[in-house]
């Protein structure tokens, strides 16, 4: 996948800091607030380390709108696919997303994120940040979307790379030739891996 070329654990350290809901605050007040409280958590050398996996998994489950996102990713098989197959795919694939970021989340130093433009048409938003290294400069943006009055994110594009297309070039190969059934098995596989720390858990999908 591209944007596992371009993904660094600081990059990962904000990929999923996505705002907490507050109906009178800004998409790019929201983020910035949870980026504040997740790097809090980070910094915090009271906590235990399974307690400091619990507290950022408890703050990234809620900033997804993962149906979407799963709705995004599978395309035109978004439709083919059976009730039983979208909830099944819901389910892999937000927790694929959780088990492959949290624990480099936990590798987060001291790089600066700088907020710049934020634009909302109707209930959909972007905010544009900027992930500042000691050596580069990579530009992140969130698209976000309002639901009862929550901004929730549906994609990330980080330099111009979307997460969602990315995983939909990967996925939309694998049904073409194996099935909705056969990604099903292998996204399994795949979070079995990533929760054994097997040594194959860094491939697609």
């Amino acid at each position: 996948m591209i944007l596992s070329r371009l993904i660094t654990p600081a990059l990962i350290a904000i990929l999923f800091l996505f705002p907490s809901s507050s109906p009178a605050a800004s998409p790019r007040t929201e983020v910035k607030a949870t980026v504040d409280q997740v790097i809090a958590t980070l910094k915090d050398e009271t906590l235990t380390a399974a307690a400091r996996r619990e507290n950022l998994t408890s703050i990234i489950r809620p900033r997804f709108d993962f149906r979407i996102m799963s709705q995004s990713v599978l395309g035109v098989n978004w439709r083919r696919a059976t009730e039983t197959q979208k909830r099944r795919f819901i389910d892999l694939f937000s927790e694929l997303l959780k088990s492959t970021y949290v624990s480099k989340i936990e590798q987060y130093t001291n790089e600066r994120v700088d907020y710049g433009e934020e634009r909302i048409e109707d209930d959909r938003a972007l905010v544009e940040t900027m992930l500042v290294t000691q050596s580069t400069e990579i530009p992140i943006i969130y698209r976000m979307i309002r639901k009862d009055g929550e901004w929730k994110v549906y994609d990330v594009v980080i330099e111009n790379v979307s997460l969602v297309r990315n995983y939909r070039s990967t996925y939309d190969e694998i049904v073409r030739k194996e099935g909705i059934d056969r990604l099903l098995q292998r996204m399994e596989e795949k979070l079995t891996e990533l929760r054994s720390g097997s040594d194959t858990a860094g491939e697609d999908p």
